[in-house]
């Protein structure tokens, strides 16, 4: 093999180890935020009912007096 394609190979096997770290790299960057996204998820869900609950509970009752200051 000539010097020319043995620093070819080592050029490419450079880019190659590279382009491995980036992707790894994306990969953890993707799964944090897969995770923050699934959190924020259950969180809305969560919130939804409970302003679905607080709504039964006020649908059913007298209507609420206007605050002092009207």
């Amino acid at each position: 093999m000539s010097d020319a394609d043995s620093a070819r190979i080592d050029t490419l096997e450079i880019r190659l180890t590279e382009q491995d770290r980036v992707l790894e790299d994306l990969n953890r960057t993707i799964t944090a935020q897969w995770r923050l996204i699934d959190r924020l998820g259950r969180q809305i869900a969560a919130l939804q009912e409970r302003m679905e609950e607080a709504g039964s509970r006020t649908a059913g009752g007298p209507p609420e007096p206007p605050p002092p200051h009207y």
